[in-house]
């Protein structure tokens, strides 16, 4: 087990005081926070989150707003209301008893993967996981999610966006933590150039770990890709978040760029 020293003053008397150093197992453990896509619920991490909790983390799932109970709230609910939902979340785990603050994971797919971006802003987070992040416009950040437009969108997630015209890049690039980024190979919803975005703007980043999954949709539809996705991060969670747990530093993982393939253009998403 690890420990770790506090250096101590320790009163003697009236006016005397001596050095000391307490020593103690270091007891905080990670936290790592889920956050799902638009359309689907906390079901889609809750077996993940399992399996990571086993290796030593406290993990939290959560419905945004829109969703799951809440799913009458569909229409009206904004990006600016989920990200509160968000930082409502974080801040429930990050002030649980035993969880270390300095020692946050937060992982999200697509639209959770866009939020979790822009949390890194708000929030202090060590480690974070990017599933097929999607890209939204800043102009229209007020709107009701289900109101924006989407071929426009689609467009947008077709070209090259850079940090300072997008909040969720721009808080990337400052972003110094650990990165996982996975990307599925056929994915129609957001396409390759919006992942390269997010992966251009990590440029001071300690690390950034890149994965494609072979012949996967958006959503994961099949089991297979539903089991790599699994593996991915799990193995990601253990070389990085478990390995500091232990008292080392995770070894700095390499960038991986691969030429965007040839593709259909994507259809609206």
């Amino acid at each position: 087990m690890t420990t770790r020293d506090e250096s101590v003053e320790i009163r003697v008397g009236e006016d005397q005081h001596i050095a000391g150093t307490l020593i103690a197992p270091r007891t905080m453990i990670p936290g790592m926070l889920f956050v799902h896509g638009w359309g689907g619920s906390q079901e889609q991490y809750l077996a993940r989150a399992r399996e990571i909790a086993a290796l030593g983390c406290i993990c939290l799932t959560f419905d945004l707003r829109g969703h799951a109970e809440t799913d009458a709230q569909r229409e009206t609910v904004t990006r600016e209301d989920n990200l509160r939902d968000l930082v409502a979340a974080y801040d429930v785990l990050a002030t649980r008893p035993g969880v270390d603050p300095s020692a946050i994971a937060v992982v999200g797919s697509s639209y959770g993967g866009y939020l979790a971006a822009i949390l890194t802003s708000l929030r202090r987070v060590r480690w974070l996981g990017l599933r097929v992040p999607a890209l939204y416009k800043d102009d229209d950040w007020a709107l009701p999610k289900m109101r924006l437009k989407k071929p426009e969108l689609a467009a947008y997630r077709r070209r090259a966006v850079s940090p300072n015209e997008n909040r969720a890049l721009e808080a990337c690039a400052a972003f110094k933590g650990d990165v996982l980024i996975v990307e599925s190979e056929h994915d129609d919803v957001v396409p390759h150039p919006a992942v390269a975005s997010y992966m251009a703007a990590f440029e001071n980043a300690h690390s950034v770990t890149y994965r494609v999954i072979e012949g996967a949709d958006h959503g994961l539809s099949e089991k297979a890709w539903q089991q790599a996705y699994t593996s991915l991060l799990v193995n990601w969670a253990t070389e990085m978040v478990l390995g500091a747990r232990e008292g080392g530093s995770a070894p700095e993982a390499q960038t991986q760029v691969r030429p965007s393939p040839s593709r259909e253009p994507p259809s609206p998403g």
